[in-house]
């Protein structure tokens, strides 16, 4: 607020010449005492006699004096007062100069607040739209995370279908159940950090209000100055208000109207570099998911990799037993059609010594002799007999050993198509849907 470097209480008291005295003139008035005199009478105050000569002398020129002194006064005071009038005229001149002076230092002062106060409107307002673009992108990388989580859990739900003995917790299992937590953990760090964007966002818009109302402010207070600075004395405008001079209680200060001011640009600067503070770290916060989150999926498509070649292989080797078990069982389908005919062979030859030995026991008398013949038809039964009871044994052997093989093929085939049924999950349903997994830059927010 402009101040006068002078401070009037009261009205200047006007320079004054010392009049120089006039010398008094003496006069010897004649007194009345003669027979017609009204001295001593009742009659004080009025006058009944004529005046002397020397009374009429004495009155003109006490008249004289009167004028000659009212004259004089009147010539101090007209010369006092054109002094007075110039030395006020003066003072209002260099006053108002002072006044306008002042104003125009308070004009610079306000354009100077208002500019820093704009360009801090403009920087805030640039900030807050940065900082929209970049909560954009959280809530895009956010959305794109659904897309890895239900890949995830989608092939852990199909691996469930796999059958004994392959549904096993491999390696697979456990990349798939790492990667659902590290995008769970990701999906609440990124709702997280949308919350404080939005409030971020929510004190850059304070901020700029604050500082856009002390703009505005500022603005209508510079048009006031400017306005006034702008009268002068042949101004149409101007006239009388007596109680302008009174300051209101709520007035500031210089200094308390600058303080407001700092601490409005304080804050303001405090949430904008905030907000970049945050801009950086939602960018590294993007930068680091997208790439936790591809290679973490490598890592998972890596795991499927060596999985499905492990089951390939596996597969590959249970086929080629089998080959080899079914060529082995016509084999021994052969062995116990040639054992029971090998069987079938040795019973013609029993029969016949076993029907020459009951016809030799019909000899009569002595005839019934215990001759060679009668030993080797004995011992010819009984080589027979031990060949068909050592061919029965294989036989039951090679039947044993061709049911085994039998179960040995029912195994190998059903252990081939459960490797079948495995391969086909993870390779045709669970690679084929993860091939839909987001790239990088839609797990930054970009797409």
């Amino acid at each position: 607020m402009a101040q006068t470097d002078v401070l009037l209480t009261k009205q200047p008291a006007p320079q004054t010449v010392p009049a120089c005295e006039l010398a008094p003139k003496l006069y010897d008035v004649a007194r009345n005492t003669g027979a017609y005199t009204s001295s001593g009478l009742a009659t004080v105050g009025f006058r009944t006699a004529k005046y002397l000569v020397d009374e009429w002398f004495q009155n003109c020129y006490s008249h004289y004096y009167q004028a000659f002194a009212d004259r004089d006064q009147s010539e101090r005071q007209r010369h006092e007062s054109l002094q007075l009038a110039a030395e006020t005229q003066a003072l209002a001149q260099r006053t108002q100069e002072d006044s306008t002076r002042k104003m125009g230092e308070r004009l610079q002062d306000m354009h100077c607040w208002k500019s820093e106060l704009q360009h801090k409107v403009d920087e805030l307002v640039a900030e807050t739209d940065q900082l929209l673009a970049q909560k954009q992108r959280l809530e895009s990388s956010l959305d794109a995370t659904a897309v890895p989580f239900s890949i995830a859990t989608d092939n852990l739900q199909c691996r469930e279908r796999r059958q004994h003995p392959d549904l096993v917790r491999d390696y697979v299992e456990m990349e798939l159940l790492k990667e659902a937590e590290l995008i769970r953990n990701i999906q609440e760090l990124l709702k997280r950090t949308i919350m404080q964007a939005t409030n971020q966002i929510r004190m850059n818009r304070e901020q700029k209000e604050t500082c856009e109302m002390d703009w505005s402010d500022k603005v209508e207070a510079y048009n006031i100055d400017e306005t006034c600075a702008r009268y002068h004395n042949q101004s149409t405008e101007v006239q009388f208000y007596s109680h302008s001079t009174k300051l209101e209680e709520s007035a500031s200060t210089p200094e308390t109207w600058v303080k407001f001011t700092q601490e409005n640009l304080c804050r303001a600067e405090r949430e904008r570099l905030a907000s970049v503070n945050l801009r950086g770290l939602i960018d590294c916060i993007l930068r680091d998911i997208a790439e936790d989150l591809r290679l973490q999926c490598d890592a998972v498509n890596l795991a499927f990799g060596r999985r499905c070649e492990e089951l390939e292989d596996t597969r590959l080797k249970l086929e080629q037993h089998l080959h080899k078990t079914l060529r082995e069982i016509t084999d021994q389908e052969h062995n116990v059609a040639a054992l029971k005919q090998a069987i079938r062979d040795k019973e013609v030859p029993l029969k016949v010594a076993q029907t020459r030995l009951y016809q030799r026991s019909h000899r009569p008398n002595v005839e019934l002799c215990r001759d060679n013949a009668q030993f080797r038809l004995v011992s010819e039964v009984e080589e027979l007999n031990m060949s068909l009871m050592m061919l029965k044994e294989k036989l039951l052997e090679a039947g044993q050993s061709l049911r085994n093989l039998e179960d040995t093929r029912m195994s190998l085939e059903k252990d081939i198509a459960i490797k079948t049924n495995s391969l086909f999950i993870d390779r045709q349903k669970c690679m084929t849907h993860r091939a839909r997994y987001p790239t990088i830059l839609q797990l930054v927010g970009y797409q």
